[in-house]
């Protein structure tokens, strides 16, 4: 049979599609390639959220295109948010490309691949919420950990996001399927599983009337041999009291919460479609503190939505540091058309918004490094992913760090070396930018 490469670009949600295409691949009889370049047909599976991402994606395909000229791939599939977002215009513009589909055709993959390399042009758009959401899948994460998505769509609708455009209304996995899914993923060897959805903490709500999110962590937590549970992406309005306990009772769930807040003026969350303002949020802040001592925070932030002043950006910086956040990321707003944000009036300067942007970036810098100068002279936990043989030393994460987004923990280990996906007591004696450094305790 052939093989097939695949590339999945942007968020963790979309690495899971790519994973549940590649079970379909695998069991079509394809062959899957680690490396694209030595593949029959490569797959991108694209992010089309904002402007870096899509011209991300573009240029993958175009680097694509160039080897398929050069004779090393036969065919080249698009599939993913970009490909949702503008269907038949991908084809247009990149001639090079012999398929386009959007989620709701993930499930034929195989054929589509197949098609594809027969010398078909492929274009095909069913109704999104065909997006297959269970199902086998092939890990590609390390071994030891890896995403579970509890859920896909968005129905908050903020003013600056394409996100229920492209992947529907939300909609809830049944809660017995996930448990499934993550049984099998503790069975394969996963330690660590990390709870996804476009808003985590609207599982359930759909399919069973209410907030099913502390039920359905209670039961994961009961799974043998998973260590770690995180959850990601938690809308503020929806971050219950008895979610919080749910996290403080539970040891397997570790104190670490992401609450995408964007802003903090009331007025520009308004014209964002979100709720609250900075009085209100510096009160959560204070009571997820309170409820669950010792948490780490992650959040994320806008900067340049249309209408922000100086005035409001100088709340937001002095938002972010009486709130210190141990882990943040800072955007500036992208302008994405066929949202109500990009009609709206007085759009900001490119450059002043990244320039703030980096502000509040550089902010945080100076917090997490305060934040780490603390963790000096403690024991914690962390889960091993290798050895940098550059660095010569281990290197793995606490349980204050989401993969692929938060800093590193590096330790020399004198005694025995550590398995990958082992977790480890680690002293910590200093830290490098962000990430801490100790070596192994015995």
């Amino acid at each position: 049979m052939p093989s097939v490469g695949i590339v999945s670009l942007g968020c963790a949600k979309n690495r899971v599609d790519a994973e549940l295409m590649m079970f379909q691949l695998n069991k079509a009889g394809f062959q899957l390639k680690e490396d694209p370049a030595m593949a029959d047909a490569v797959i991108v599976n694209t992010c089309g959220f904002i402007e870096s991402a899509k011209q991300e994606s573009i240029d993958e395909i175009l680097e694509l295109a160039e080897l398929k000229k050069e004779g090393k791939i036969k065919a080249i599939i698009v599939t993913g948010c970009l490909a949702e977002r503008y269907n038949s215009e991908i084809m247009k513009e990149l001639s090079e490309v012999d398929a386009v589909i959007g989620i709701g055709k993930n499930a034929d993959i195989a054929q589509v691949v197949q098609q594809a390399l027969d010398g078909n042009k492929v274009e095909a758009f069913p109704d999104k919420l065909n997006l297959p959401l269970d199902g086998g899948r092939v890990q590609s994460t390390e071994q030891h950990w890896a995403y579970l998505k509890v859920a896909d769509g968005c129905d908050n609708c903020c003013t600056y996001c394409a996100i229920p455009l492209i992947r529907g209304r939300f909609r809830s996995r049944k809660m017995e399927t996930i448990v499934e899914e993550a049984e099998r993923l503790a069975r394969n060897g996963v330690k660590e599983i990390n709870v996804i959805a476009q808003d985590t903490t609207r599982y359930g709500e759909d399919n069973y009337g209410k907030l099913m999110l502390p039920e359905l962590l209670r039961k994961l937590c009961k799974i043998e041999g998973l260590q770690w549970i995180r959850i990601l992406y938690c809308y503020p309005d929806r971050l219950t009291d008895e979610l919080l306990d749910t996290i403080r009772e539970e040891d397997k769930i570790v104190n670490y919460i992401d609450l995408p807040l964007q802003h903090c003026d009331g007025r520009i969350l308004r014209a964002m479609n979100r709720r609250g303002d900075k009085e209100s949020l510096l009160q959560l802040v204070q009571h997820i503190r309170e409820k669950i001592p010792g948490v780490v925070l992650r959040t994320t932030l806008i900067t340049g939505f249309p209408g922000e002043t100086d005035e409001d950006f100088e709340a937001l910086s002095d938002f972010v540091a009486k709130t210190k956040f141990e882990r943040l990321g800072c955007f500036a707003y992208s302008r994405e058309e066929d949202t109500p944000a990009a009609l709206m009036e007085d759009q900001i300067d490119e450059d002043v918004k990244n320039r703030r942007a980096e502000i509040i970036t550089e902010q945080e810098a100076l917090i997490m490094d305060s934040w780490c100068e603390q963790q000096i002279g403690k024991e914690i936990d962390v889960l091993v992913d290798g050895f940098d043989r550059y660095a010569d030393c281990f290197f793995g994460r606490s349980a204050f760090d989401a993969p692929e987004v938060d800093p590193c923990v590096f330790f020399t280990a004198p005694e025995r070396k550590p398995r990958s996906g082992e977790i480890v007591r680690v002293h910590i004696s200093d830290h490098i930018d962000c990430d801490l450094t100790g070596e192994m305790a015995e």
